[in-house]
């Protein structure tokens, strides 16, 4: 999965924590801490990998993924911006294909934080006619936080597509996702009473009432993962099953057994970003280790 990341060759150290390296064609950061060890693409800001201290890794990068200029990452949490799903070309937006800039980092024995930055430019105004600037800030220690920050004026949606690692997409569930949803496999509406979701087929939903966290139980690792979600209307859940999967170039056929998404989002409707009222999206990922049963 995402192990090969922290054997690439170094190319610059930059801290006693951190290590410039490269995968293909793309920059990465490695972040090597006591407390946890991770991985970030400077293409997009991209977090590849998040791995607590005698934990498993809990994001999930996919083996077929292309690490090339200006194609997007398949895996990891992809900072879709500013629009979210195909409703324009690049699918996501196309914040996760530019290059940010590593702005700030620092550490204590506690964690790690890196801080990035994008800027619109000749290309980003082709595409979308908009001044903006975009921070990402990123913590990694026995959690994950990530917190995306937008400036400028326009109405935009957004989300941290958050790919997990799990052990079988058949045994976990997940809650903390609300009622209300659309399914966006047959563009219906559902409101709904179950506590949780379980997977036995393909599952794209956008759930517009969610609860402030997600939690995701796998049985297998003996595991939960929490994720909450900061400043979000949505919480989008997907795993392609087979058929979906075996049509992706850059996911192998039995990928989606190891991975669900949930992601924090405002997806079904914009939102208005002020030049005097930025607007924010974060989240926060734990792990506990399940209770015996």
């Amino acid at each position: 999965m995402s192990d090969f990341l922290f054997s690439l060759p170094i190319e610059q150290q930059l801290t006693p924590y951190l290590t410039l390296r490269k995968q293909d064609e793309l920059a990465i950061i490695v972040v090597n801490h006591p407390k946890a060890k991770g991985a970030i693409a400077l293409q997009g800001a991209h977090l590849l990998a998040w791995q607590p201290n005698g934990e498993e890794p809990v994001i999930w990068l996919s083996k077929a993924s292309h690490f090339k200029q200006g194609t997007p990452i398949r895996g990891g949490i992809p900072i879709c911006w500013p629009w979210f799903g195909k409703v324009a070309s690049p699918a996501h937006g196309f914040a996760r294909n530019e290059l940010w800039q590593l702005t700030a980092h620092d550490a204590n024995e506690d964690a790690v934080w890196l801080t990035f930055s994008l800027e619109d430019n000749e290309q980003t105004r082709q595409i979308w006619p908009h001044a903006f600037c975009l921070i990402a800030r990123i913590k990694l220690g026995t959690t994950c936080e990530i917190e995306l920050e937008s400036h400028g004026d326009y109405s935009m949606t957004s989300a941290l597509h958050t790919y997990f690692n799990i052990a079988d997409i058949s045994q976990v569930s997940i809650s903390g996702l609300g009622s209300h949803y659309l399914d966006t496999i047959t563009g219906t509406e559902h409101d709904t009473h179950d506590k949780t979701l379980t997977f036995a087929g393909p599952v794209d939903r956008v759930y517009s009432q969610p609860e402030s966290f997600s939690v995701i139980k796998d049985p297998v690792l003996g595991r939960s993962i929490e994720v909450h979600h900061h400043n979000a209307s949505d919480v989008v859940t997907w795993n392609p099953a087979a058929e979906g999967a075996s049509a992706m170039k850059d996911m192998e056929d039995d990928g989606y057994k190891t991975m669900v998404c949930v992601e924090t989002a405002n997806a079904s409707q914009p939102v208005e970003v002020h030049s005097d009222k930025p607007q924010y999206l974060s989240v926060t990922i734990r792990c506990h280790k399940n209770e015996p049963a």
